[in-house]
Parts: structure tokens; C-alpha cells; sequence
């Protein structure tokens, strides 16, 4: 009897470690497209629906497996292990190599395989369970509470311990050696089962080792084929608990991207903040205490202490390690002058939206250098809910100034913010500058009170902006202008709120084939 219990014990333990295992490969997948692909939502939405039908697909054929189970069982352990194992690696190369349809076939076809072989071994484990004397209804219940359970240990450890510790890459490898681990043990509980033992052995070692070289190595070489997506040589590489960091360098020309995105190239960084900055400095001549949010790498301060008269500057980022970054690295300190260590900043690591929602304090100018709107926890900064809030934390005679994507290439979505910004009542002004490395790049600041451009003027140094420019980048060519037409009909922009977030949508659209 305690043999039974024994043996059917090793069951419910290994099916609460290989859902720990599955649940992990299951959300892995999802940061892999979300990083890789884009649009966070849409790809954790495709991976849950992909790796839930394919274990619907694995549930209905392991009716046909009813002889052999635990050895079935080691096999789909060991077939999990190597794929998982590999297929953060596999996304880069073929990323690097093939491009990114490729690489959406390859993810995709990974999720669902992995998916299937996680709804294959379940039954197989409630079948076995029953075969050593435990009844159906309790063999049943118990593996599928292990599973739920190592369902909840899985995400958890992702979220909190393996993707900010090791990345996706080294990660995938780790997790692939529990997965073989339990083969192994498996093996060993169930050996007099077994007809070809030591086959099943040496494949697991084989595939053990295989891990163990990839755990130490595979994220070296993963770098090599990530260094290929960027035209510049890779000086800096950080996965952190919310986007990947990247920094490269050639000739002298520094440029930031996250999650693969570009954020600045040294070379035309003070275009952009310097518009970003001294354009609502300019409207609000007596502002004291400014509001950034985003702007962790310290760029628009640098901008922002040009001004005696300021006395406080709030940094709201939500990434510290963005923010230690650009305090501490060499090339980022020269770059923003040690910006973020002057006495007059305050750092807070938030949400934007949390933070404004229990802020009780107004500011004279509060500018939005938030990442442009291609996911749903972006996208939540760029609503009429959002620009509410920051409208009842403007001090009358105060200015917002917000960052708006291309009003060239992405026009919809550039008129979309602004509609969405004056909504609140506010009165909104618009300007778009020149950036090499972005193209034409627009701005949304809004007002009390109407603002005439002509009678702004610059009262720092800059190297770009001139108080005679910014009239000139208020004026719109006519393929970037609001009045646009589709099949005759003007067009007409609707507000993006929390719940009709359609600029999502215009954004994507936009920018496919850019």
C-alpha cells in the first residue's frame, strides 16, 4: 500500500513541476513575441490561444496512447526539454537570419508543439495514476490540482525571478533541464517498467549536456544574432523586469532602443528634446516645478536645469534600471550631463497613470516623453481618461506638452492624440520637427488659453531650437495635416479612451512598413 502511494505520490509531484515548466515556456513565448513581434497584448493573446489549442489538440490524441504511459511520458518530457529548450535561441537566429515573418512562423509552430505535448502528458499521468490502484475520480482531481497549482509557481517565478535574472535565453535552457531532470527521475522510479532503459538514459543525458552547453553559452551566442538586428555595434545589453535595454555605438553616435525600438541617437537627440522642452518653458515663463514622465534616461532634464528658475523636477519612469542606467554609465552621464543626479530632480519608479491618479501636488509644465502607443498598457497613457488627469494637475497658466509619433508617417494616430487631448478642454497647439534618424516628428502642447508661437522666446542656450524656428514648426504640410480625405469623406478623429482604445490600431497600421 505505501508502495501505491508512493508511486502515485512521484505522480502528482512531477505533474505539478512539469506545469511549473509549461506555464513558464507559456508566458516565455509570449515575452519572446512581445519583444521580437511587437504589440505585447496581441502576442500574449495569440500564445494563450496557440498553447491552449494545442493542448486541446494533445488531450484528444492521448486517447490513442494506452499502453507504455510512463515511458510516453519520458519521451514527451524529453521532446519539451529540447524544444523549449532552444526556442528563445532558435526566435533570435531565425530572426537574424530570415526576418520577422519567418520568425512569427517558427514562434507560432513552437507554441503550439509545446502546447500539445503539455495536453498530451496530463492524461497520460491521470492514466497511470490509475493504473498503479488510485480510482479515476481522485487520480483526476489530483493531477489537475498539481497542475494548477504549478500553474501559479510557474508564472510567478517567471515574472519575478527568471526573466530579470537571466533573460529569455538562458531562461528557456533552464527551465528545459528541469523538464529532463524529471525524465530522469521518472526513469529511475518507474525503471523495471521500461524496456529500452538505456536508450532512454543516454538521450537524456545527451539532451542534459545539450542544456547545461546552452545555459553557459547560448546567450552568448543569441547576442551574436541579436547584434545583427541593429546596424551598430551592441556596447550594452540589459533584459530588466519590463523591457530590454539595448545600447550601441559607432563613430561616436550613441543610440538607445528599447525593446528593440529606437528611443535617441546622439546625433540628433537635442532636436528632439530641445522642442520637447523649451517650446511649453518658452509658453510658461515663470515655471517653478515641472512634471516628466518617461525621460528615465535624463535627456529632457539635461534640458529642463538649463532653467534657474526651476525648482523641482519630478521623474516619473517605471523602470529603475533605465534610470541607474543613465546615472551611472559613462556614455549616457556625458551625454546628460549627470542630469538626474542635480538636487533639484526627484525620481519616482511608477506607473505614470498610478502615480497621477494619487498625486495630489500641480505643476506649471508637465511633459509626456512617454514610448509611442503599439501596446494596451501604453496605449492607457495616450486616453482621454489619462490627459484628465494630467489636465487637473496643471496649474492654470500651465502647459502639457506630450510626444505624438509622426504626423507623416502616422497620421491618423498623431490627430488621434491631439483630438484626444483637447476632449478634456484643453486647447491644444501643434508642432513637428526634423530628426535624421526618426524622420518628421510631432508634439501635442496644450493650454488654458490659446498660445500664438510668434510671441514665444528662447532664454537658454540651445544648439537646434531658435525662438524665430518655432513658428515655422507649427505650420503643417498638406500629407501631414488633419484635413485629410478617404473615399471622399473627410476624415474624422475620434477620442482614444480605456474603453474604444482604437489608436492602437491606427498606430499599428501606420507604421507596418516602416
Amino acid at each position: 500500500m505505501s508502495r501505491t502511494f508512493s508511486k502515485s505520490s512521484q505522480l502528482y509531484w512531477a505533474s505539478g513541476i512539469v506545469s511549473i515548466c509549461g506555464i513558464i515556456f507559456e508566458v516565455l513565448f509570449g515575452a519572446l513575441g512581445s519583444y521580437i513581434l511587437g504589440d505585447g497584448v496581441k502576442q500574449y493573446t495569440l500564445t494563450i490561444s496557440l498553447f491552449l489549442t494545442g493542448m486541446g489538440i494533445g488531450a484528444s490524441l492521448s486517447e490513442k496512447v494506452v499502453k507504455n504511459l510512463i515511458t510516453r511520458f519520458i519521451a514527451i518530457e524529453l521532446l519539451i526539454g529540447v524544444i523549449g529548450g532552444f526556442s528563445s535561441f532558435t526566435v533570435f537566429g531565425i530572426m537574424a537570419i530570415a526576418g520577422e515573418e519567418a520568425t512569427t512562423i517558427v514562434l507560432y509552430t513552437t507554441i503550439l508543439i509545446v502546447g500539445g505535448l503539455t495536453g498530451l502528458e496530463l492524461p497520460i499521468l491521470i492514466r497511470k495514476a490509475n493504473e498503479i490502484g488510485v480510482e479515476m475520480n481522485k487520480s483526476t482531481a489530483r493531477v489537475l490540482f498539481s497542475d494548477y497549482a504549478g500553474g501559479l509557481v510557474g508564472g510567478l517565478l517567471f515574472a519575478f525571478y527568471l526573466r530579470p535574472e537571466f533573460g529569455l535565453v538562458k531562461s528557456a535552457f533552464l527551465v528545459a533541464l528541469v523538464n529532463i531532470l524529471v525524465a530522469f527521475w521518472m526513469i529511475y522510479s518507474f525503471r523495471k517498467e521500461i524496456v529500452y532503459q538505456a536508450v532512454y538514459i543516454g538521450i537524456a543525458i545527451l539532451l542534459f549536456l545539450l542544456m547545461v552547453v546552452g545555459t553557459i553559452f547560448g546567450e552568448e551566442m543569441a547576442f551574436s544574432f541579436e547584434q545583427r538586428l541593429y546596424k551598430d555595434p551592441i556596447i550594452y545589453s540589459e533584459e530588466t523586469s519590463y523591457q530590454k535595454i539595448t545600447l550601441t555605438r559607432e563613430q561616436g553616435d550613441l543610440r538607445l532602443f528599447l525593446n528593440g525600438q529606437l528611443q535617441f541617437s546622439s546625433s540628433d537627440e537635442h532636436r528632439y528634446h530641445e522642442t520637447l522642452v523649451h517650446i511649453p518653458m518658452a509658453t510658461v515663463q515663470n515655471a517653478e516645478n515641472v512634471l516628466l514622465l518617461g525621460g528615465g534616461d535624463g535627456l529632457a532634464v539635461r534640458e529642463l536645469l538649463k532653467y534657474d528658475r526651476v525648482k523641482s523636477i519630478t521623474v516619473v519612469d517605471l523602470d529603475p534600471e533605465m534610470v541607474t542606467l543613465a546615472k551611472e554609465h559613462h556614455l549616457l552621464t556625458e551625454l546628460n550631463k549627470h542630469a538626474l543626479e542635480d538636487k533639484r530632480v526627484q525620481i519616482r519608479n511608477e506607473d505614470a497613470f498610478q502615480y497621477i491618479k494619487e498625486e495630489q501636488k500641480t505643476f506649471d509644465v508637465i511633459i509626456a516623453d512617454l514610448p509611442d502607443p503599439n501596446n494596451e498598457s501604453l496605449n492607457k497613457l495616450y486616453t482621454w481618461e489619462f490627459y484628465s488627469l494630467l489636465r487637473n494637475h496643471l496649474e492654470i497658466n500651465g502647459a502639457l506638452m506630450v510626444q505624438a509619433t509622426s504626423p507623416l508617417f502616422a497620421r491618423e494616430a498623431y490627430w488621434t492624440i491631439d483630438r484626444t487631448i483637447a476632449e478634456t478642454g484643453l486647447i491644444t497647439s501643434n508642432y513637428h520637427v526634423d530628426i535624421p534618424s526618426f524622420g518628421d516628428w510631432g508634439f501635442v502642447m496644450a493650454t488654458r488659453e490659446p498660445v500664438d508661437p510668434e510671441k514665444l522666446k528662447l532664454t537658454v542656450k540651445t544648439k537646434f531650437l531658435s525662438s524665430e524656428m518655432i513658428p515655422s514648426l507649427s505650420v503643417f504640410g498638406k500629407d501631414e495635416d488633419q484635413q485629410m480625405m478617404k473615399e471622399g469623406k473627410e476624415v474624422r478623429f475620434e477620442p482614444n479612451t480605456l474603453i474604444q482604445p482604437h489608436l492602437i490600431e491606427k498606430y499599428e497600421r501606420a507604421w507596418l512598413y516602416y
